[in-house]
């Protein structure tokens, strides 16, 4: 390959609505003159291999086997992904290459697998195919992956609900269609519908799969450090306050440190409280540790997620990517510095004033937090089951 060819544009299409995600994907092969799709399908990866299609706008051009990677049907996506599509570069005749992943494969990871290939490929787009009307039933649904078929690997531990929410959040661009497949018992998208996602992806561009703009919106560009900052627990871009269509996102912040069993105490109800809750928090008997809040499914994950900045030496800050120095500096506090609690919930029916009032029960009081640190350290370390899980 000479070192002047032009890169070979590289679109990712991801979804677990698989019938919105097929139709999104016929038609930019439909609409954008010289583009293929490429799909690895891990339905039958646990009992065989991952089986890989070529298409373009005419039908199927090839087709072909990869072999489980550690009985792992999405390291086998990984390993086969670059080399086809460099293998598709290298025939130097299609001005865009879609890549369709399988349902549960969620599109950051592979977005990262695309840019570490660098200059034949360029990743120009990454969209999620929706079905508005089956946003809350998804992000509503706490099974496990592998009971309902959809695991990628034999260890993956990943509910419909998280997967889902992951999904949205990712990208720039939200396709709108209809699945096809609806069950019986639920309803065309309404405008409650739309403004729950709407809400939920506030930084992402909405598009209807069948206006004819989708291949064109996914060749205009990608940048995978923002993309990864965008969700990145300590800067992501959370959902605003907002109220429409009985839809509502509350945003929770305060300064002071949660006292850490009181919080733990109120997690299930917290949890259960919205369709959708994210955002970062500290605990008073861990001050220096910034918190990661990721909650749908009526189930919650936290998680460590490093250091807050306020508690690195300078000289490591060079380190940390500019898009946190930037968050940090928009609220930086002259006590704690960029320690903050940062929580969003975005659901129908949400009640405000309760959440309020839960949350603000769970902070240090004042003569807790006048006590000082060395006295938030004997607080119960009520989160170290959770953190620091004994292997």
């Amino acid at each position: 390959m000479s070192g002047d060819r032009t890169p070979l544009p590289v679109a990712i299409v991801a979804g677990l609505h698989a019938g919105a995600r097929r139709a999104a994907v016929e038609e930019i092969l439909r609409t954008v003159p010289g583009s293929v799709a490429l799909h690895h399908d891990l339905t039958s990866a646990v009992h065989s291999a991952v089986h890989r299609t070529v298409r373009d706008a005419g039908g199927l051009l090839d087709s072909g086997d990869a072999p489980l990677v550690n009985d792992c049907a999405c390291c086998a996506l990984r390993e086969d992904l670059v080399p086809e599509l460099l293998r598709l570069a290298g025939e130097n005749r299609y001005r865009l290459a879609v890549v369709e992943l399988w349902d549960s494969v969620e599109p950051q990871a592979m977005a990262g697998v695309i840019a570490d290939a660098g200059a034949p490929l360029a990743l120009t787009g990454v969209a999620t195919v929706t079905d508005p009307a089956l946003v809350l039933p998804y992000l509503s649904n706490g099974d496990d992956l592998a009971d309902a078929g959809l695991a990628a690997a034999p260890t993956d531990q990943r509910t419909v609900a998280d997967t889902f929410a992951r999904q949205l959040e990712y990208p720039t661009v939200i396709a709108l269609g209809a699945d096809g497949s609806h069950p019986q018992d639920v309803e065309p998208a309404d405008d409650s519908d739309h403004a729950l996602l709407a809400q939920l992806t506030p930084g992402a561009r909405r598009v209807r799969v069948d206006s004819g703009a989708l291949g064109a919106v996914l060749l205009a560009g990608f940048d995978v450090a923002a993309a990864a900052a965008r969700v990145h627990p300590a800067c992501a871009l959370l959902p605003q306050e907002a109220d429409e269509h009985e839809v509502s996102t509350f945003v929770w912040r305060r300064e002071r440190p949660f006292h850490p069993q009181r919080l733990y105490a109120a997690l299930e109800d917290l949890t259960c409280a919205a369709a959708r809750s994210r955002g970062r928090f500290w605990l008073a008997d861990r001050p220096d540790t910034l918190l990661s809040w990721d909650a749908a499914g009526g189930a919650l994950c936290v998680e460590s997620a490093g250091p807050w900045l306020a508690a690195l030496p300078d000289a490591a800050w060079e380190m940390v990517p500019a898009e946190r120095r930037l968050a940090a500096s928009l609220d930086w506090h002259p006590e704690h510095g960029d320690r903050c609690q940062y929580l969003t919930f975005t659901s129908p029916g949400l009640d405000r004033d309760g959440l309020s009032a839960l949350l603000d029960s769970c902070l240090l009081t004042d003569d807790e937090y006048a006590a000082g640190r060395e006295r938030w350290q004997q607080l119960s370390h009520a989160f170290d089951d959770l953190l620091d899980p004994v292997t």
